[in-house]
């Protein structure tokens, strides 16, 4: 990913081209294009698939949650968090903090971390600017932090979130960030995560399981009863997040190039098996297809497929589909019904299933699958190769299964301190009555208004007032 850029003069005397001899106009609109396809599945995709997957009282608190955490993002990304993830290392898991907001920074060409592989340093700059690269970068740290709401919908204080999201990006998701994409140690001994498995998915599902320990249960009777308020919504925020994926792993190549068609293809033929499996496990045990085990099967296969989308061969794809589609169906469906931890934690939207148990398997499979040929066009991990084409007698799926502790580690002990710090200034869950109420204790405005509500109750009772003020004058009159 993105680290630094070099300055030439001109720039700093103000004498910037608008197309400078370096620009691949056709590499920088397609980065930009990706960038707006993965910002597009926080705002509006999982804006709306929230809205639509909750309880009727939580549909407009659920939006909220992950609309502020999108609008919340960029400020820290620019002023401290971008350079804290794609900069200057300060530890080997810790990049130094620093502005991402002055034109010498952002007009000059973005520039890949060097790695060293057998005494051999390599770098490489990219054909666009790092501007492009900041929003790009920007649009993936925003989809994290929502996809961690998940596991906590339903109770946790919104002034506790407003906290939240600039802590955890700063110490959480950036320390991730720079360890796998940003010169850090893991990126630097070889750990393979094309599109964010580990950074991202895994980073989201560890730290919302955390999360969700920490903020405690929904009440009894949301946990109990929590039926989806319009599932056709939450189709739309569905169909908004799969199709948005084309620029989550197409754009990771950082051109357009063969490589992010493979990992646009790739992404497609996961997702659609594994929707398709999960499907007939349900119909296999509860008789029926259940419209959301496929948008779960559907977010599974888009999530195991995302560390080696452009790494690995389309019957690899179809295998991770499968495999996607089998293993979290299992962990949620059975296991969270046998495990006292898996009982005892509310994960609200099944998180922890969905992207820490898919990311999991879909780095480890990176790990058996990724072909040298198509690694080879990847540029950050020019000398990689799975396990399967001989890569160092297996040693690649247990640097996998290493980075992959790694970031689990640190996510639930980042998101644990940040938490019991922010409980020390306010309380991390809702008060009773905003549990009991929902949206209009917590916000004072309801995602539905019913007949009679609204700007009709409004008009009804300024009609009332004005024909008792007409009545009124008559009776005067008479």
């Amino acid at each position: 990913m993105a680290n630094a850029s070099v300055v030439p003069s001109g720039y700093q005397q103000g004498l910037v081209p608008a197309a400078p001899e370096w620009l691949n106009k056709g590499d920088n609109a397609w980065q930009m294009i990706s960038a707006t396809l993965v910002g597009m599945q926080g705002m509006p995709g999982l804006v709306i698939l929230y809205a639509g997957l909750v309880k009727k009282k939580w549909a407009l608190n659920s939006a909220f949650m992950a609309l502020f955490a999108f609008a919340a993002v960029m400020p820290c990304w620019v002023l401290w968090a971008y350079k804290m993830s794609f900069g200057h290392k300060l530890l080997p898991f810790w990049g130094k903090a620093g502005l991402a907001v002055s034109q010498d920074f952002l007009i000059p060409q973005a520039v890949l971390p060097s790695t060293s592989y057998k005494n051999v340093t390599t770098a490489a700059t990219l054909l666009y600017p790092t501007a492009t690269m900041v929003f790009f970068q920007f649009a993936f740290a925003a989809v994290t932090v929502i996809l961690l709401a998940g596991s906590v919908l339903g109770r946790m204080s919104i002034k506790a979130w407003m906290l939240f999201v600039p802590l955890w990006i700063t110490f959480s998701y950036s320390v991730g960030a720079f360890s796998v994409w940003g010169g850090g140690f893991l990126f630097q001994w070889g750990v393979m995560d094309y599109s964010g498995g580990y950074v991202v998915h895994l980073a989201s599902g560890a730290a919302g399981f955390t999360a969700a320990f920490w903020v405690g249960p929904r009440l009894r009777e949301d946990r109990d009863e929590f039926p989806p308020n319009n599932l056709l919504l939450a189709l739309a925020g569905a169909g908004i997040l799969w199709m948005g994926w084309s620029g989550f792993n197409g754009g990771d190549p950082f051109s357009a190039n063969v490589d992010s068609s493979m990992a646009v293809l790739n992404t497609h033929i996961c997702a659609a098996t594994s929707l398709l499996v999960w499907t007939c496990w349900d119909v296999l045990f509860f008789k029926k297809p259940s419209v959301i085990g496929a948008i779960q099967g559907m977010i599974t296969g888009l999530v195991c497929i995302t560390p080696g989308a452009g790494l690995v061969q389309g019957w690899a794809a179809l295998v991770m589909g499968i495999v996607s589609g089998t293993i979290p169906w299992y962990t949620m469906m059975v296991l969270s019904r046998k495990l006292p931890l898996l009982q005892a934690v509310d994960d609200t939207l099944g998180v922890l299933h969905t992207h820490a148990v898919a990311g999991i398997l879909g780095g480890a499979l990176t790990g058996l699958f990724a072909h040298p040929n198509l690694s080879s066009l990847f540029l950050p991990v020019p000398n990689s190769k799975g396990s399967f084409y001989g890569g160092e007698r297996g040693v690649q799926f247990w640097k996998q299964l290493v980075g992959a502790c790694f970031i689990i580690g640190w996510n639930v002990l980042a998101t644990s301190i940040i938490l019991l710090v922010i409980k020390l200034l306010i309380p991390l869950r809702m008060t009773e009555e905003e549990l009991k109420i929902g949206d209009d204790a917590a916000h004072g405005e309801e995602a539905y208004a019913l007949i009679g509500q609204g700007q009709r109750e409004q008009q009804y009772t300024q009609d009332a007032a004005t024909n008792g003020d007409i009545q009124l004058e008559e009776q005067h009159a008479v």
